[in-house]
């Protein structure tokens, strides 16, 4: 069976920290740098854009791996809501509709110093079959 919490070293290096895992809620957290910046001092979008996908398609695949499935994203939405440069945002993704093929998912990225929205999205997953080891 994957383990759910092992990000891979793209997710690590991204600084991505899971927290919750499961088939109806993910909880995480990020700690921002000047390493995750644009040119002009925030943090660039791509990170929080990774983020969303990434805990999403961890839960939704959490929620199929008994059926011998894992999900991975068709669609993924996201809003930039407003700029920060340092500091932990939680994450936070839950599913609006798990289907027997499709799931959509919503997710959160709030600063953890008042709890004000960063940036939210939603991504839409396919089910499909675990590869064969």
């Amino acid at each position: 069976m994957p383990d759910l919490y092992d990000t891979g070293a793209f997710l690590t290096s991204l600084g991505l920290v899971l927290d919750e895992v499961t088939g109806a809620r993910v909880h995480g957290h990020l700690d921002l740098s000047a390493t995750h910046h644009t040119p002009w001092g925030v943090a660039h979008g791509g990170a929080y854009t990774t983020t969303i996908e990434s805990a999403a398609s961890v839960g939704a695949s959490a929620a199929v791996l008994d059926r011998g499935e894992f999900a991975v994203g068709v669609n993924n939405n996201t809003d930039f809501i407003r700029p920060v440069t340092t500091g932990r945002v939680e994450v936070l993704a839950e599913p609006i509709n798990q289907g027997r093929v499709q799931q959509l998912w919503q997710v959160t990225i709030s600063r953890a110093e008042d709890g004000k929205t960063v940036a939210r999205g939603t991504v839409r997953l396919q089910n499909v079959p675990l590869p064969k080891s």
